[in-house]
């Protein structure tokens, strides 16, 4: 059969799986499902059913280069790489791109990219319609030799088609299960509503019995239910090397913690007493992994049971310096809370090192203590910011005219 032919037939396909598609959609929902991708907010899952069929159709279609752009894939330029099968000849052929670049600073990184000899082209895409994550790997004759779209990425939004507003922010080639052949790292950005984001990390590794690529999910939930999604190196550590940030959610004592490798910050460490929750240990620490310091703080008891495990460092990558802790009421309730300042450093939107000043405030409740969201949406500190000012700001917030009344 000629190749115009399998794409006329292809075409139709398409049209007759989306016309039945749209003809289980309750009047009112064609048009935004075959324009926007608004789903029924009423979760039928008849209607999720028939979007998804329609997704598919154009998904499986795309079988040459040319059909990614025409089946509703929008290309993500800068991510697009030339794959080897064997993790030496990619590192290699990464180098030999590194050199260039440094020799021709002005040169185009995507021409110098598509310049390089490799049997196959990773092409990264987001279908325009769902917003929904998908990787073709188009061969020297632009055929799509393989493609997959199963991204922890695309299930943001459990049981819709409808995924949130996101970028591909970075790729890396590695070697991770000891096979000598390429696997492939990806981070995910999501917007998650007031102008937030956050990362997701996913693993592909590639079959032994060709070109194939298959995922494991119990991987991606740890890399992302343990914070490991913020750089690839974290993710490399975890995966390859066997290093993890599970022990610091799940430890229940303070010995526990130090088994696994829990650095205590010792200068920052003290006791304080919380009202009905008794005196408490302050805790604060790192655990290092990759070339990244996690950084954690931990109420424990006096039998040296953890009460409470607090994150300030949210989303950074690393700390940089932990500027002070400071136990004291801050929402004028008698209770104690805990203000926490420290420098964070993380990769900007340029991709490159930045260091950043931040804090947190945790309330004290009668079961533990529970972050602020507030506060923080009408004050930023700076870099000159210390702790008294951010706790006078807070108390302000509150009530307090002055930082001792």
């Amino acid at each position: 059969m000629g190749l115009a032919k399998r794409h006329k037939i292809k075409i139709l396909a398409w049209i007759c799986v989306t016309a039945l598609a749209a003809h289980c959609i309750p009047l009112g929902m064609t048009q935004a499902a075959g324009s926007a991708g608004k789903e029924n907010k009423s979760g039928n899952n008849e209607n999720v059913r028939a979007l998804y069929e329609e997704y598919n159709v154009r998904f499986d279609a795309v079988e040459n280069r040319d059909d990614i752009t025409e089946y509703g894939f929008e290309i993500v330029d800068i991510h697009i790489f030339p794959v080897q099968y064997e993790i030496d000849d990619q590192k290699e052929m990464e180098t030999e791109l590194v050199r260039q670049m440094k020799a021709e600073p002005d040169a185009d990184i995507k021409e110098l990219k598509m310049n390089l000899e490799a049997p196959l082209l990773m092409i990264p895409a987001y279908d325009k319609t769902y917003n929904r994550l998908a990787l073709f790997f188009v061969d020297e004759a632009d055929r799509i030799a393989y493609k997959t779209d199963r991204f922890e990425t695309n299930s943001c939004s459990i049981g819709q088609m409808q995924q949130p507003k996101q970028e591909l922010v970075s790729v890396a080639f590695q070697d991770l299960n000891g096979d000598t052949l390429t696997d492939i790292i990806l981070i995910t950005s999501c917007e998650v509503g007031e102008g937030k984001k956050y990362r997701i990390g996913d693993v592909l590794f590639q079959d032994t019995e060709g070109l194939i690529f298959y995922r494991d999910y119990r991987i991606s939930d740890k890399i992302n239910r343990f914070g490991m999604n913020q750089n690839t190196d974290s993710i490399t550590a975890f995966v390859r090397d066997g290093y993890s940030t599970e022990f610091l959610y799940t430890a229940v004592t303070l010995k526990e913690l130090q088994q696994h490798g829990f650095q205590i910050i010792a200068e920052q460490c003290y006791s304080r007493t919380f009202g009905k929750l008794g005196k408490l240990q302050v805790v604060p620490g790192t655990y290092r992994i990759a070339d990244y310091d996690v950084f954690m703080i931990y109420l424990v008891n006096e039998q040296d049971y953890i009460l409470s495990a607090l994150q300030p460092m949210g989303d950074y990558d690393n700390l940089y310096a932990l500027k002070g802790i400071n136990c004291r009421d801050i929402d004028g309730d008698g209770l104690k809370d805990i203000v926490v300042l420290a420098k964070y450093s993380y990769e900007n939107e340029e991709h490159q090192l930045a260091v950043k000043s931040d804090y947190s405030i945790y309330y004290q409740r009668t079961n533990g203590f529970s972050a602020d969201t507030e506060i923080k949406k009408r004050y930023q500190c700076s870099e000159e910011d210390t702790m008294q000012t951010v706790v006078e700001q807070a108390r302000a917030y509150w009530g307090w005219k002055t930082e001792d009344d």
